[in-house]
Formats: C-alpha cells, structure tokens, sequence
C-alpha cells in the first residue's frame, strides 16, 4: 500500500510541486488581502436585518458594471482560494466569507449572516480590523430558523 503512494507520489511529482507553490501562494495572499478587506467592511454589515446597497450605483451604467463584474471576478477567485485552503495551508473560512461580501449571488447575504454568526469567525475578522485600527464589527442578531 506505501509503495502504491509512493509510486504515485513520484509519478505525479510535478503536479504536487504546483500544488506546494499554490499553496504558498495562496496563504501569502491570504495574509495580504484580508487585512485590508475585512478593514472596508461597514461596522454594522452583519448586524443590519436587510442588505446594504452598494454605493457605486451613482457612476456611470459602464463603470458600475466594469467595478461589479472585477468585484465579482476577485469575489469568486478568494471563495475558490478558501476552499482550496480548508485543506491547505491558510485561513480557508475567513478568505471564504471575504469572497463572499465581495460577490453576488442570490440568497448571498444570509449566507455571510451565518458564517458570521460564528463566535471564531467575528473574533477573527475583528482580530484583522483591529490590527488596521478599525473598530469590531456588530455581530449579527440572531435569526430564527
């Protein structure tokens, strides 16, 4: 059984060095970005009942959809790049809820609610605002089910 992996490991060596170096990569991003976009995120995102409205309607209808599809490309890139981290190296959960608040999806914002109703979750996020000097994020209220 061993010799099966090993054989295999060897066979495939190339792809798992591509992997080592995404995962570098992508932890590296990780701790890069976070950062700075859990510091852009409204204090009360979480806690309001209804969804915040984006600002960026009052540009032109060009702009607006150029600023939305970039917002929603990088949104999907840090989903993907969580999930890869929840078996690699990184913060998997919170790049996760980043690319979450970054894309839009339907039903997205009750989703967030609830990754962010975790007591680890909030407590990290407002570890990376505190670290920019940024106040806590409000915590969700509670939701019945």
């Amino acid at each position: 059984m061993i010799d099966a992996i090993l054989t295999w490991a060897e066979h495939y060596e190339h792809i798992l060095l591509w992997l080592g170096v995404l995962s570098l990569l992508l932890c590296i991003l990780s701790i890069l970005a976070l950062p700075f976009l859990a510091a852009l995120i409204p204090e009360d995102y979480f806690a309001e009942p209804t969804r915040h409205r984006t600002p960026l309607r009052r540009y032109h209808p060009l702009v607006y959809m150029t600023i939305k599809v970039i917002k929603n490309i990088i949104g999907w890139l840090l989903i993907i790049a969580g999930i890869l981290m929840l078996v690699l190296p990184g913060q998997g959960l919170l790049t996760i809820l980043m690319g979450l608040v970054l894309s839009d999806f339907p039903g997205k914002f009750a989703l967030e609610r609830r990754i962010a109703g975790s007591a680890k979750i909030m407590s990290g996020i407002n570890w990376l605002r505190g670290r920019a000097g940024r106040p806590p994020l409000q915590a969700p209220a509670a939701t019945a089910d």
